[in-house]
């Protein structure tokens, strides 16, 4: 089995569906600590002045010592149509729009969100089966991994049976390599190189989230996130 992980984040970039796609069991890292002004809650759409943000409002009581799946989400503030709104306003006329807006219409008009994991892990495996990435979906929640950073990382190998674990490329500033050979997985490290694809409004912006992708590229969008990268 080859593993990776990553916590639940809002609107990815591309660089997390290529890391998924080179595994074929991916953990939701819910367990973490949150961040705040990460990217736990927000990413950047492009508009016709730049990069844009879309923050998801959470509750700030003690949200600095909580995990990530205990964040709530603030709905006191009209997020979800606001979100909605700057979507279809700066997407409505890129080709692929239509065939993708009744899911985002659905989740910002017709849903109501409490925990912002639940979001992002929502979004995320729809945007992973419409990718056409096909991975086993798994909750950290649902086990009880110890350790701290290499150590947790091992212990979710051993665990779940993996054989190949892929890193991003900060996994090499804490992946103790040692203690894997010893345990018979093998490291792998994701370097991601941000691929220039055609995008509204004038000059190409690196790092949108994927929905910007998704708009202008459709089904074609996984080829364009997996062209040219580095094969293990």
């Amino acid at each position: 089995m080859i593993l990776t992980a990553h916590q639940p984040v809002y609107l990815p970039w591309l660089g997390l569906f290529h890391k998924i796609a080179l595994a074929n069991t991916f953990v939701s890292f819910n367990q973490v600590q949150y961040i705040p002004k990460d990217w736990n809650n927000r990413n950047k759409i492009k508009t016709a002045q730049g990069g844009s943000w879309l923050t998801v409002p959470v509750l700030k009581s003690g949200h600095r010592e909580k995990r990530l799946v205990d964040i709530k989400i603030n709905n006191d503030v009209y997020w979800q149509r606001k979100h909605w709104k700057s979507i279809f306003f700066n997407y409505q006329k890129t080709p692929y729009f239509k065939k993708y807006a009744d899911f985002f219409e659905d989740i910002y008009l017709h849903k109501e969100w409490h925990l912002l994991s639940a979001l992002n892990d929502t979004m995320l495996k729809w945007f992973l089966d419409v990718l056409g990435i096909k991975v086993t979906f798994l909750d950290a929640g649902d086990f009880d991994f110890k350790g701290h950073k290499s150590d947790l990382v091992l212990d979710m190998c051993k665990q779940l049976g993996a054989k190949t674990y892929v890193f991003g490329a900060l996994g090499r500033d804490y992946a103790d390599l040692d203690s894997f050979k010893q345990a018979g997985i093998k490291p792998l490290f994701q370097d991601y190189t941000h691929p220039v694809y055609s995008q509204s409004y004038g000059d190409f912006i690196s790092h949108m989230s994927i929905i910007d992708l998704l708009f202008n590229y459709g089904p074609k969008s996984l080829e364009v996130i997996t062209r040219g990268q580095k094969e293990f």
